[in-house]
């Protein structure tokens, strides 16, 4: 018999709702039939803690006396954003410090989150309701009026793995990539990983409540770089990136276990984000596509030595989780994830623990997730305006 969100709150609030992960749905659909546990089980924990470049942060800083508007603010030495008000700004997890390029605004996010001070500097023209010019103070989370993280681009469906056909080391956002297909990278947790539990998300959508780095946050919009184009396998599968969240959340509530920065060696700055997604069992189609192993989730190697990135094989997550992948004409190949699966692990316990205890409840999208959409790339062209 199908369910509904406001049947699986109520046993919620009474204490009777049965929650398990993902990956002990996946182990209990070996054991037991699907109709059985589409019946049993209630809500199944999902997550994910992995680099997530497209993050940010939206900060407020309150009015300086007498008033300045900012035009230009750095924050611990990382340019942010100077184009929202007289106080406000954005300072994006990508952003490089001006001194030191092994720190950016991932770091900036992750310091404010754990309560650190943080050196803000700001310059302005000077206006008759604005007259300051500069300032060069101290802030942190306490001192903030608003501080909260606003991500376009977070929780890949599916990724790619990388390796390097070429005979140099290639510094990429997947990680160093070893000369000659000396190693594999990989970037998702398989069949604990949200939009593959629900990959038509039907369950997902705006106003869902998720877990985000340590506190609750929503989904806001679909991400950027949202693919529904791509050719599915008969799980439902998407192989290749698929769809993507914009997630919001309040960072000042949030936790630097779950967010941390991170430093690739001559790419860049990123931010490792913590994502947790709880997707009710609605029915039966719901429970199969929640009883997804590792063994059923496919995607592509492709060569990050080349441009375009060639696709040369696909592969299961059980094989990435192995720690070697074989690739056409038999070479073996060391892999190894970006992400940290037991953090994943750990994400997905602590969501269940709240919705067993009554402090998590289930949220119904206000407006589903386009159904169709596909990815553009940027290509030149000569002219003006149209």
């Amino acid at each position: 018999m199908a369910k509904t969100v406001a049947q699986i709150n109520e046993k919620i609030r009474q204490g009777k709702v049965v929650v398990v992960t993902a990956e002990e749905f996946s182990l209990m659909a070996t054991e037991t039939d699907i109709e059985t546990l589409a019946e049993k089980v209630d809500v199944v924990t999902t997550a994910t803690f992995g680099p997530m470049c497209s993050s940010s942060a939206v900060l407020n800083f309150g009015h300086w006396s007498p008033g300045i508007r900012m035009e230009e603010i750095t924050l611990n030495g990382v340019s942010a954003y100077e184009g929202l008000a007289a106080v406000d700004t954005l300072i994006g997890a990508t952003a490089e410090s001006k001194f030191d390029p092994t720190y950016g605004g991932a770091h900036v996010i992750e310091d404010l989150i754990s309560g650190k001070d943080v050196r803000l500097f700001a310059r302005g023209k000077g206006t008759d309701c604005y007259p300051t010019r500069e300032i060069d103070t101290w802030i942190n989370k306490d001192t903030l009026n608003e501080f909260y993280l606003f991500n376009p681009r977070n929780a890949y469906q599916n990724y790619a793995a990388a390796t390097n056909s070429t005979n140099k080391i290639r510094y990429t956002y997947m990680g160093t990539l070893l000369p000659r297909f000396s190693n594999i990278t990989y970037s998702t947790s398989g069949e604990l990983s949200p939009l593959l539990n629900d990959p038509y998300l039907r369950s997902i959508g705006l106003g869902t409540r998720i877990f985000l780095g340590g506190t609750e946050g929503y989904v806001v919009w679909n991400g950027t770089q949202y693919n529904t184009s791509r050719k599915r396998n008969e799980h439902g599968i998407p192989l290749g990136t698929g769809a993507t969240l914009a997630l919001i959340g309040d960072a000042k509530a949030m936790s630097s276990e779950f967010i941390r920065s991170a430093y690739y060696e001559k790419y860049g700055v990123s931010l490792f984000v913590g994502i947790g997604i709880p997707i009710p069992v609605l029915d039966l189609q719901m429970a199969r596509h929640l009883a997804i192993r590792n063994s059923q989730i496919e995607t592509v190697v492709s060569d990050y030595g080349i441009e375009g990135h060639p696709e040369l094989a696909r592969v299961t997550y059980a094989e990435l989780q192995s720690g070697k992948v074989v690739l056409p004409g038999g070479k073996e190949v060391k892999s190894a994830p970006l992400s940290s699966l037991s953090k994943a692990r750990e994400i997905a316990k602590l969501l269940q623990s709240w919705i067993e205890k009554g402090e998590f409840t289930l949220t119904e999208p206000v407006h589903p997730l386009p159904a169709k959409s596909f990815v553009k790339p940027l290509v030149p062209r000569e002219g003006g305006p149209r």
